[in-house]
């Protein structure tokens, strides 16, 4: 198996089991085994458990970012597709809410490149709610906040009708 195979399953592994048990969790020889890569490959492609977890990150950030992004686009730029795509993100199997903040809650205080790409993340996300935002007068800060909220409030209340909640509150803003 080549280094970019090796790296693609490694991400693949990475990816399902970090926001499934969380990077605490999982040790790098789980990771090796369920992506069935040798240990001396696996080091190969990422030195340590971090550049693992920042390439996991970064790897999401773009295909979370895209999805949304594409969503938006097939919905006429609307604003409140947002909260659609959050609604059905939500109901997918297997939802912890943000893969950003989970990893700083678990590894924040001793990694900052962690930190580093949850930011730029967040930075993006605001950057692309003030692109829709400009077009209807709502505060992109306020979209970000309800955004931010909704998210919070499905993982850790466990109910997936908050991006309607939230949806109801933009349109309100936008009366």
């Amino acid at each position: 198996m080549d280094v970019a195979e090796a790296t693609g399953r490694l991400l693949d592994t990475a990816e399902r089991l970090f926001y499934e048990r969380g990077v605490h969790n999982v040790g790098m020889d789980d990771l090796r085994s369920t992506a069935g890569v040798s240990l001396k490959r696996l080091y190969q492609c990422f030195p340590s458990k971090e550049d693992l977890v920042v390439a996991y990150l970064r790897r999401r950030h773009a295909r979370w970012m895209g999805s949304l992004r594409a969503y938006v686009a097939e919905h006429g730029q609307d604003v409140l597709a947002v909260f659609d795509w959050l609604d059905r993100w939500f109901r997918e199997p297997g939802f912890r809410g943000c893969a950003f903040v989970n990893s700083v809650g678990e590894l924040g205080a001793t990694c900052p490149a962690v930190v580093a790409v949850a930011l730029e993340h967040k930075e993006a996300l605001r950057a692309y709610l003030a692109e829709l935002a400009d077009e209807t007068g709502i505060a992109s800060s306020h979209l970000a906040l309800l955004v931010e909220g909704a998210i919070s409030m499905a993982a850790v209340g466990g109910d997936p009708s908050a991006a309607q909640h939230a949806r109801r509150a933009a349109e309100g803003a936008l009366s």
